[in-house]
């Protein structure tokens, strides 16, 4: 989300929903005529450089494929907010829309309903409880992903001890996704002891709260998986602030500049980077074959890479999300 915004009011993003449709994040496309598909990318949460990421992917996808896209999203990654955007934009009739649900259960109905007013529906990163209705769901494998968090964790701290989750909220399939992989990994080592899952409503203040007291209850913590942006560097402020850095070793999921800085300062051990962009041109891919009548694949999972110290600037440099495209 936008830190310079966190005081917007949900209403105003609401008010300028359909303005902005035809002005802002527009991509016009290589055909540009007046037949031009029109895509609508609705985010999960404005300002995320994952998402910023995504959007460029898919700005970059359209245009080889002559299509228009709009791109708006909440301020906060919630329902509430998000459910209205996908409202105003159905309204506005595009062809397709490509979005990142923000809960499983509330944004199932109005994505359904965008459905059956024939829009085509891509889900892109997270989904919702019965995805029968979209043409094609597309996310990292972030059980996957998750696993790859603890075995970081695990080559960190060898001897084994305590591990923690900061999640973002329950309901969000793409961080409970990536919980239950770190979780099911470390049930498989007894060297290690699972602390459970914490939730921080994706805030970075509440993460660093979250950490701190867990560290004054368990001072001998080795590991905390953190699974997205501002876990990551919530949790990354919690273990400074109790002075553990350089005791407690952090996974963070997502690579956005924060957390690659907190990378090069040492307070985040390794990142696990997805592929934002490959999930928006994959996504674009998909409305686009739907369109024009061709078969689609309902399911598409991406990769991920382990960014370290190490390889940031070499092999994994690519992997680093955009802030702008």
């Amino acid at each position: 989300m936008k830190r310079t915004s966190r005081g917007l009011a949900a209403a105003a993003a609401v008010a300028l929903a359909v303005g902005s449709l035809a002005a802002c994040g527009s991509s016009d496309g290589g055909g540009g005529g007046s037949d031009s598909k029109k895509i609508a990318f609705i985010q999960g949460v404005s300002g995320d450089e994952f998402y910023i990421t995504m959007q460029c992917g898919i700005e970059a996808e359209a245009k080889k494929l002559g299509a228009k896209v709009t791109t708006q999203g909440p301020e906060k990654f919630d329902p509430t907010q998000q459910k209205p955007i996908v409202d105003s934009v159905v309204a506005s009739r595009p062809d397709a829309i490509l979005v990142a649900p923000t809960d499983v259960s509330a944004m199932q109905a109005p994505l359904k309903a965008a459905s059956d007013a024939g829009i085509k529906v891509v889900l892109v990163d997270t989904t919702v409880n019965d995805p029968s209705f979209a043409v094609s769901q597309i996310s990292s494998d972030n059980e996957g992903g998750g696993a790859a968090a603890f075995e970081a964790i695990k080559e960190l701290a060898p001897d084994g001890g305590k591990v923690l989750v900061v999640s973002t909220d329950p309901g969000v399939s793409t961080v409970d996704a990536r919980a239950k992989g770190f979780k099911d990994a470390a049930a498989k080592d007894s060297s290690f002891q699972f602390l459970g899952v914490q939730y921080s409503h994706n805030e970075p203040t509440q993460a660093a709260k979250i950490v701190t007291a867990a560290l004054q209850k368990d001072p001998d913590i080795v590991g905390i998986f953190a699974t997205n942006v501002f876990s990551a560097e919530g949790s990354a402020t919690g273990i400074r602030q109790a002075g553990k850095q350089g005791k407690v070793n952090v996974v963070g999921f997502d690579a956005g500049p924060a957390q690659v800085k907190q990378l090069r300062d040492g307070t985040v051990q390794a990142l696990i980077a997805q592929q934002p962009d490959v999930i928006g041109s994959d996504g674009v891919q998909q409305a686009i074959a739907a369109l024009d009548g061709k078969s689609t694949k309902k399911t598409i999972q991406t990769g991920s890479t382990i960014i370290t110290k190490d390889n940031v600037d070499g092999d994994a440099k690519d992997a680093v999300y955009q802030s702008s495209c």
